[in-house]
C-alpha cells in the first residue's frame, strides 16, 4: 500500500510538473529559432496559467544594456531606505561623460538634474553615461550585486567597474544574466515582490516608457501596457519584455550573443527573430 501511495503521488508531482511546460509553444518557437546564427536563449512564461518555455533559459548571456534594470534596483533600495529622494536633484560633471551620443554627456559641467530625470534617461534613452552614475549613486555594482544575491538571483550581476569581476567583464561586458533569472526580476516588480509596493509600483512606471520599440515591441499594440528593457552589442541583440494583456499576462526574455550578424539594421538576424517570436506569442496569447 505505501508503494501505491509513493507511487501515486510521484506520478502526480511528474505530472504537476510536466503541465507546467507549455509543450506546443516550445515546438513552435524552437522550429522558429532553427537555423540561428548564433547563441539563443528563451524564456515565457504565460503568468495566468503558470505554464513556461525554456530554451536555454539558464545559460548566462551578455545583458549589455539590459544590465540597468539591476542598476535601476540598486536605486530604488537606497529610496526605499531613505537614503534618497526621487525627487531630489544631482549635480552633473562632466568627468562623468561616457563617451557616445548620450543625452546627459550634453549638459553643462555643474548643471543641475532630478534623480527621476537620471532614471529616465537611463531606461527610456539607454544612457549610459546617465546608467554609470546611477551605478555609482547605488552603491557600486556590488552593492547591486548583492542585492540580486538577496532576490535569489545568483547569476545576474554587474561587471563593469565592479573589484573582482574584471574576469566576467572581460567575458561578458557590463553585466550579465540569464533569460529565466531577467523574467523573473521582471515578475517580482510585477507582482510588488521587490522592497515595497510603492517601489514596485513606480519601477514599472519607469519600465514602461521605452523609446527602443523597434523590436520586440513592435509587434505589440501600442495600446496595451508593457514593462520592457532591451540592450545591443554588436555580437549581443537581446529584449525582456512583461506584455500586461487583459487576458494573457506573459513575459518574453530573449537573449542573443555570439552573433554571426552584427550590422545595424532593421534587418539584423537576431531583430528579425526577435520581432518573429514576439508576434507569434501576441498572436499565441490572444487568439
Amino acid at each position: 500500500m505505501k508503494i501505491n501511495v509513493l507511487g501515486g503521488l510521484l506520478c502526480f508531482c511528474l505530472l504537476s510538473h510536466s503541465q507546467k511546460t507549455d509543450k506546443r509553444l516550445t515546438a513552435i518557437i524552437k522550429t522558429s529559432i532553427a537555423g540561428f546564427n548564433g547563441n539563443i536563449g528563451i524564456y515565457v512564461k504565460n503568468i495566468r496559467t503558470g505554464k513556461t518555455v525554456t530554451i536555454n533559459a539558464d545559460t548566462i548571456f551578455s545583458t549589455a544594456s539590459i544590465v540597468k534594470v539591476p542598476i535601476l534596483i540598486g536605486i530604488m533600495n537606497r529610496i526605499n531606505n531613505k537614503e534618497l529622494d526621487y525627487d531630489s536633484s544631482l549635480i552633473y560633471k562632466d568627468s562623468l561623460l561616457y563617451a557616445g551620443s548620450d543625452i546627459l554627456g550634453s549638459f553643462k559641467n555643474d548643471e543641475k538634474i532630478a534623480l527621476k530625470k537620471i532614471i529616465l534617461l537611463m531606461l527610456t534613452t539607454s544612457d549610459n553615461t546617465a546608467s554609470l552614475w546611477l551605478q555609482s549613486v547605488a552603491g557600486s555594482g556590488s552593492r547591486i550585486n548583492e542585492i540580486m544575491d538577496s532576490l535569489g538571483l545568483k547569476n545576474t550581476k554587474v561587471n563593469s567597474r565592479t573589484p573582482g569581476r574584471e574576469a566576467n567583464r572581460t567575458k561578458y561586458g557590463w553585466g550579465q544574466t540569464t533569460p529565466r533569472e531577467m523574467a523573473t526580476l521582471f515578475e517580482k516588480i510585477y507582482n510588488n515582490e521587490v522592497f515595497s509596493a510603492t517601489s514596485c509600483e513606480r519601477m514599472m512606471r519607469c519600465l514602461g516608457r521605452n523609446f527602443w520599440d523597434e523590436e520586440a515591441l513592435s509587434q505589440i499594440p501600442p495600446t496595451v501596457e508593457v514593462f520592457s528593457k532591451n540592450g545591443a552589442v554588436n555580437s549581443s541583440r537581446s529584449e525582456v519584455l512583461l506584455v500586461n494583456a487583459a487576458r494573457n499576462p506573459y513575459i518574453l526574455s530573449v537573449f542573443t550573443q555570439n552573433n554571426k550578424d552584427i550590422s545595424w539594421t532593421e534587418n539584423n538576424e537576431a531583430w528579425v527573430l526577435t520581432r518573429k517570436i514576439s508576434k507569434l506569442l501576441w498572436r499565441y496569447f490572444n487568439k
